[in-house]
């Protein structure tokens, strides 16, 4: 099944909605297999935000991720990068549909309390950037044969 990432943002750990965050992605079916709280610094902000790089705004991002810790998750399910995706919803927390988290806690571009992964290829490098092969964990969910029709896994 395919895995994506998701980074809580010092903008929700902050406001201290961390419980929050991930009780909704539990809900909508996905399946956490790894978290870890960490401290990003410019080393891996550097990295993980490369193709900002050359932007204006590219320093006050690094900035603002490294306000607090942040909260890193994997998450499973049959198109969890779409999943979470749709679930965060536009980057713009103003533009975002009340309904999507950055729509019901976010009125920021840049303070908009969640990662998530915008592409396949990408989870698996971010995934990778954040986690060692022996932090992300595979056990059966108890739930799968009621989130699942038995031909979609």
């Amino acid at each position: 099944m395919e895995k994506t990432l998701i980074i809580i943002k010092p903008s929700a750990i902050r406001r201290d909605l961390i419980g929050e965050l991930i009780h909704r992605f539990e809900r909508k079916g996905l399946q956490l297999c790894g978290i870890k709280m960490m401290q990003l610094d410019d080393k891996i902000l550097d990295e993980h935000y490369s193709h900002l790089a050359d932007r204006p705004y590219f320093q006050r991002i690094k900035n603002s991720m490294m306000k607090t810790p942040v909260i890193i998750c994997v998450w499973k399910g049959i198109d969890s990068v779409l999943i979470a995706r749709v679930m965060a919803g536009p980057t713009n927390g103003r533009e975002a549909p009340q309904g999507t988290i950055r729509g019901d806690y976010s009125v920021s571009m840049q303070e908009n309390i969640i990662h998530t992964s915008d592409t396949i290829e990408n989870a698996m490098i971010e995934i990778a950037r954040f986690f060692q092969p022996e932090e992300i964990f595979e056990f059966a969910q108890l739930s799968s044969s009621v989130l699942y029709a038995c031909d979609e896994c």
